[in-house]
């Protein structure tokens, strides 16, 4: 294992103390349970929460401030906080008009963000973001993971609470962004957990992992790798089969890397993904590509496709300053 670290127990608090030096205009850290939040809290606003996993760097720290979330609560390395940290920074950002808590549809993060919401004394709501359709819907199982999708809804909902929208419509504007947006990815390497120093799998040299999680959970197959033209088609085909839009649809079309794949090539797989979506008669209308929602260092992307209307145009394009995502 070749990795910048001291000790794997002190990376996370030390890369969030990092992350806030270098953004202390907008950030503020609190050790102990250790959170990130807005330095100034937005007063008359629904707070949103969110967190999960360490790893996925810039998910979820990257995106706490005007316009987005208004604080984040790391776990270790692919594991979930603990009920306390979302307890405590739920309390420290809610301004009077409730909080909304984004979920990955994780075990272990429904669990710890369940637990808090029982416990906090202040009006509540959750929201569960299950965007990865490598994984069918299933009473018997936690179902469909939360992945890159998780950055559209986030945006989406801060962009109206940051308006004024009150929790409920947060939240029912949540479900129905969530419902409109399908991801899947595709890994060529595996990554490495510190505290493991060893593969979290193995594969082989011209293999790829087709519909990988994002902590390194087997895909829907593994087979030899392929040309870029057509590992984009396997990744939009089941995209497209979930949401079952009608031709002439407006899209957001989301390119994200894992953390180890090049810009050179994530643009390369946004061209083919947006010229194929324009031969099945969509209209792309914004782009994200980028390192987003990430695997440590991961080689391997993911596309999320997000249906959009007028509303959620406008709530795409309005203003956010987040350490990782502005305009």
């Amino acid at each position: 294992m070749k990795k910048f670290v001291n000790s794997p127990e002190d990376l996370v608090p030390d890369s969030l103390a990092g992350l806030v030096m270098a953004h202390e205009d907008l950030l503020a850290l609190n050790e102990s349970p250790l959170f990130v939040c807005r330095r100034t809290p937005k007063q008359g606003r629904v707070a949103l929460v969110s967190g999960g996993g360490s790893g996925h760097e810039p998910l979820h720290s990257g995106y706490v401030g005007p316009g987005m979330l208004d604080a984040a609560c790391p776990g270790e390395v692919f594991t979930a906080p603990a009920p306390d940290q979302i307890v405590a920074a739920a309390r420290r950002v809610e301004c009077g008009q409730g909080v909304l808590l984004l979920v990955k549809n994780y075990a272990g993060d429904c669990a710890s963000f369940q637990v808090a919401a029982d416990m906090l004394d202040m009006d509540c709501a959750t929201l569960l973001i299950d965007d990865d359709v490598a994984v069918d819907r299933s009473p018997r199982s936690t179902g469909r993971r939360g992945v890159a999708g998780t950055l559209v809804v986030e945006k989406m909902i801060g962009a109206a609470a940051e308006s004024g929208a009150d929790l409920f419509e947060c939240k029912a504007l949540g479900t129905r962004v969530n419902s409109c947006t399908a991801s899947m990815g595709v890994a060529l390497t595996s990554c490495t957990v510190p505290e493991a120093a060893a593969p979290t799998f193995e594969i082989g040299p011209s293999e790829m992992e087709l519909g990988v999680g994002i902590h390194g959970e087997p895909g829907r197959q593994r087979r030899t790798i392929e040309s870029a033209d057509t590992i984009v088609t396997m990744l939009l085909e089941p995209i497209l089969k979930d949401l079952a839009l009608q031709r002439g649809r407006e899209l957001l079309l989301h390119v994200n890397g894992l953390g180890g794949t090049p810009l050179i090539e994530l643009y390369l797989l946004n061209r083919i993904a947006t010229l194929r979506l324009r031969e099945l008669g969509f209209v792309v209308k914004r782009w994200l590509v980028g390192n987003h929602t990430t695997s440590l260092e991961m080689a391997g992307a993911s596309l999320t496709v997000t249906a959009l209307d007028d509303e959620l145009l406008r709530l795409w394009d309005a203003p956010v300053h987040t350490a990782s995502l502005r305009w």
